[in-house]
């Protein structure tokens, strides 16, 4: 008979071993430098020059394109700023407050130059990945969208006679987007939070409660999504900002040298964080796990705006990482340094960011604490969609196979808040990296074709 105990430790002693093969690292100098982050940052660095950094060179179209908003008789099923919006909450979350206090509390201030830096570069592979995401999706007959990067991986392995391993390969990161979707960490320092400024201590009412909320959203399906997260987007964005711009103001005089610290830790780094390339690391890393480049969650969302052309929404797309790592990333580290927050010690994580805000004025943690449950909530919303997304790759778009994922999913919502969750944490976050294997694959294989579509596109805008 097996108990749970033994089921237990068999599930710990898995994912122990996925979590090393996924995460698999190599040394430079005492520094540890995970593989799949090379992956990322190799793809984010070729994409740059191989569309002849399309990041710096579309940045103005796209805000004018996302300016233009919805496109009449484009087919889709929401706006492209309800797109960007969507694919926003998936990637702006707690990784932007407590992964940013980690990498500085780590790499020191010079992290996050490094963290700016990589976000440039993943507005390169945002652009690709988003562009194939809508020329390869599927518009079902109810006007319903099916896109994403199980689409575009497919195509790309058919296009090179291996169309049998397309399939494996789409039906993997399926599969690893549906386990990566569980919103256990989101809903799990939500409660943390919680717990620390308000004293609520029921772990099991927070995740039930949180689950219903959850829930009133997702059952609309991704126009209900969408409209959520374009109005939450904004106001939790303008929350956080708000609170940040606070405690600058008090620094007001300080920031002109904590700028000089983030170039001069970026170049001439402390020997007790780890050297030049520790720096660098913890800034890439910090940089990847916030925005995703490269992941493949976001051309998921990206997949069903409304466009007339393919290219189009991968440029209103190399915008998120600059959102979401180039802006809101930065802003966290400023206050981290400004404050000194870093350097306390006993601290780690959110409580490092929250004792940034806390040394200006004592009630910022409650700022913090809603801003904290909205970036999470509006995660696991847009990480829903992804999930059931991957599930319909799989199982069809069976109704009842639709509101059978939907209840499991709320149901894993509600049990986040419990802190023996935690054991799943490792293997969510390898399901995650495990779908920028065959996505960056794709991508690569697809390159020449995003350029050429690319290239037809600034003609025909010279033309008009």
């Amino acid at each position: 008979m097996i108990t749970d105990v033994s089921f237990g430790q068999a599930f710990e002693t898995l994912t122990t071993y996925l979590a090393a093969i996924v995460f698999y690292a190599f040394d430079i100098n005492g520094v540890s430098i995970p593989l799949v982050l090379i992956w990322l940052i190799c793809g984010a660095l070729i994409f740059t020059c191989y569309l002849g950094f399309i990041n710096v060179r579309g940045f103005g179209h796209a805000i004018s394109l996302l300016r233009q908003n919805k496109r009449s008789g484009a087919q889709g099923e929401i706006t492209p700023f309800q797109a960007l919006s969507t694919a926003l909450s998936g990637t702006v979350g707690t990784g932007n407050i407590a992964g940013v206090a980690v990498a500085i509390s780590l790499g020191g201030p010079g992290a996050t130059f490094w963290m700016i830096v990589a976000g440039l570069l993943g507005m390169s592979t945002k652009f690709v990945e988003c562009t194939l995401a809508v020329k390869y999706r599927q518009i079902n007959a109810d006007g319903s969208v099916s896109g994403g990067p199980m689409f575009y991986i497919k195509a790309a392995l058919d296009k090179v006679n291996l169309p049998l391993t397309g399939t494996v390969l789409a039906m993997a990161f399926s599969v690893f987007v549906i386990f990566g979707s569980a919103g256990f960490v989101h809903v799990n320092q939500g409660f943390v939070q919680v717990k620390t400024v308000t004293g609520f201590d029921n772990a099991w009412l927070f995740g039930a409660l949180y689950a219903a909320l959850v829930g009133a959203v997702i059952i609309g399906g991704i126009k209900s999504i969408a409209r959520v997260t374009s109005k939450l987007v904004p106001l939790m964005c303008g929350i956080y900002l708000l609170a940040s711009l606070c405690v600058m103001a008090a620094h007001v005089n300080a920031i002109p040298s904590a700028l000089l610290l983030i170039v001069q830790g970026a170049f001439s780094p402390e020997a007790g964080y780890g050297g030049f390339i520790g720096v660098l690391i913890q800034g890439f890393r910090r940089a990847a796990y916030s925005n995703e480049a490269g992941i493949g969650s976001s051309p998921i969302a990206h997949a069903a705006a409304q466009t007339d052309q393919p290219v189009k929404q991968g440029f209103v797309a190399l915008l998120e990482p600059f959102i979401d790592t180039v802006v809101i990333c930065t802003i966290t580290a400023l206050v981290i340094i400004l404050t000194g927050a870093y350097q306390t010690p006993g601290l780690d994580g959110v409580q490092i960011t929250s004792g940034a805000f806390a040394s200006v004025f004592s009630w910022f943690p409650w700022v913090l604490m809603v801003a904290l449950l909205l970036f999470g909530f509006s995660t696991v919303i847009s990480w829903s969609y992804y999930g059931l997304t991957g599930w319909r790759y799989l199982v069809g778009h069976n109704k009842q196979l639709t509101t059978l994922y939907k209840v499991f999913f709320c149901f894993i919502v509600s049990a986040g808040a419990v802190p023996n969750v935690m054991a799943v944490f490792d293997f969510i976050d390898s399901m995650i990296f495990l779908m920028a294997v065959p996505n960056i694959l794709a991508l690569y294989l697809l390159l020449p074709e995003v350029k050429a579509d690319l290239r037809r596109y600034w003609h025909s805008k010279r033309a008009a």
